[in-house]
């Protein structure tokens, strides 16, 4: 059987990359396509309970303060069990995964963000995940100011969600977002770096078009990368 197809999405938050994902996955299926997804952190048991350390902003507060190392270190301790359980599999199977988040992610949030650097990331990646490389990457850039705002909004409206009777705070996952500007910018510099070194494998999907024109564009770089795999 032949080797699945493995396609991440990245991107800042509320950049659109998680609506574009689902909206892919939807058209491929439709296509017939075999199609798994999944987001990092998080989609394996322990991923999960990673996901609510790492992005709940009130974690923290129970925890005591994350170090940008021990941040790296979960989120690859996150890929890694993604990678063994679900990913791989996957692609053994023939199947199209589709990742809401990778190894870009680290590089662009802790080597950027949290100034580690990208040669310590890549390092991480090569000795805990193996070096696996996404085939195709679909990153998603909208202006920095107007994906702050649309993330910061989301998160604000989630904080809160009611369940049956009763009123229950949800993880607010606003951990990132509630850094300085500064570090978002860092974030963005951070990605566009990555696409510069890597033009073939990061499709640069500036988010300046409405949401349907996007996923038109991503449809037919979709396309045309699996009638050439």
């Amino acid at each position: 059987m032949p080797r699945g197809y493995f396609i991440t999405f990245e991107g800042l938050d509320g950049s659109g990359k998680t609506t574009q994902l689902r909206r892919l996955a939807a058209w491929l299926t439709a296509a017939e396509y075999e199609v798994v997804t999944l987001r990092q952190p998080g989609s394996t048991p322990l991923g999960d309970r990673l996901r609510s350390v790492l992005l709940d902003s009130r974690a923290e507060s129970a925890l005591g303060q994350i170090t940008p190392l021990a941040e790296m270190a979960l989120m690859f301790a996150d890929r890694a069990q993604a990678i063994a359980q679900v990913i791989e599999p996957a692609l053994a199977d023939g199947s199209i995964v589709l990742c809401d988040r990778f190894t870009d992610s680290s590089e662009a949030y802790q080597g950027g963000g949290r100034e580690l650097g990208s040669e310590r990331i890549l390092a991480m990646h090569a000795a805990v995940c193996n070096n696996l490389q996404p085939d195709l990457t679909l990153l998603l850039l909208p202006p920095l100011e107007a994906s702050l705002a649309r993330a910061r909004r989301r998160n604000e409206r989630n904080q809160f969600r009611a369940q049956g009777p009763h009123q229950q705070q949800a993880p607010d996952e606003n951990r990132f977002e509630a850094e300085a500007d500064d570090f978002h910018r860092r974030i963005h510099e951070a990605y566009l770096a990555i696409a510069e070194r890597d033009p073939h494998r990061v499709a640069v999907i500036p988010g300046t078009d409405t949401i349907d024109a996007i996923e038109l564009r991503i449809r037919a770089l979709v396309a045309e990368r699996l009638a050439n795999a």
